[in-house]
């Protein structure tokens, strides 16, 4: 049976280790583990530590290292830029099953057409970490801070870029639009409503493509995960 598995942004490599008090309350509350038994925490940058408790605290629970692990990174950075979507429980199925994919990179964007303007970034973090933690990842998707379609267009450190879109546009399937990945990659998903034209021809002008995720319209979240599966798998 697979052990515990927990995380702690601070891991450090010091003998004995104090869990902080959700982690404690989560160990003695509700999976009633005691004193010898061992768990396992990732700070979420690939390093995985095997914990013995040795002192059981619903507010500071202690633990000394029994093994220390250390996970590569993923071979290939997958972005998802995508449009905030009025419906706050669509937009976070889409963070949690994108983590599940194994998406390196969020950006939520602010496009012409969206109509939600607040992001709770502490929660939608959050939904990342539970979702790393579900799918047995070490790795944590990087969150971006809520920033405007202008800006995200401007960014420089993808090798890859790709706007996908319902404009009648020439386009191909994001299926064919590659053999393979070289470098890390972006794909911009608009709002319900879709991109703008001027947002489409802004990031023409900064070198994105053009591309189908299909035949069918799809909603901005399940066009997330769509694009993020396609990306994963030719990765």
């Amino acid at each position: 049976m697979a052990l515990p598995f927990f995380f702690e942004e601070n891991l450090n490599n010091q003998p004995t280790f104090v869990l902080n008090e959700d982690t404690s309350r989560h160990i003695v509350q509700v999976l009633r583990m005691k004193k010898g038994e061992n768990l396992k925490i990732t700070n979420g940058k690939g390093q995985v530590l095997t914990y013995q408790i040795i002192n059981e605290t619903k507010k500071a629970t202690e633990v000394k290292i029994v093994s220390t692990e250390k996970h590569e990174p993923p071979t290939q950075r997958i972005a998802i830029a995508i449009s905030l979507i009025k419906n706050n429980s669509r937009f976070e199925w889409f963070l949690e099953k994108a983590t599940e994919v194994g998406v390196s990179e969020i950006i939520p964007m602010l496009c012409e057409r969206t109509e939600k303007q607040h992001f709770r970034y502490d929660r939608m973090r959050n939904i990342l970490i539970s979702a790393m933690l579900q799918s047995q990842q070490t790795w944590l998707p990087y969150l971006h801070p809520l920033s405007p379609f202008r800006q995200v267009t401007g960014l420089k450190d993808h090798a890859q870029k790709f706007i996908a879109h319902c404009d009648e546009d020439t386009k191909e399937s994001l299926l064919r639009k590659i053999d393979n990945l070289a470098g890390p990659t972006i794909i911009l998903i608009g709002p319900e409503g879709d991109f703008t034209k001027n947002e489409i021809d802004m990031a023409h002008q900064n070198n994105f493509i053009s591309t189908s995720l299909g035949s069918t319209r799809l909603r901005t979240e399940t066009a997330g995960i769509v694009a993020a599966v396609i990306l994963n798998h030719l990765k």
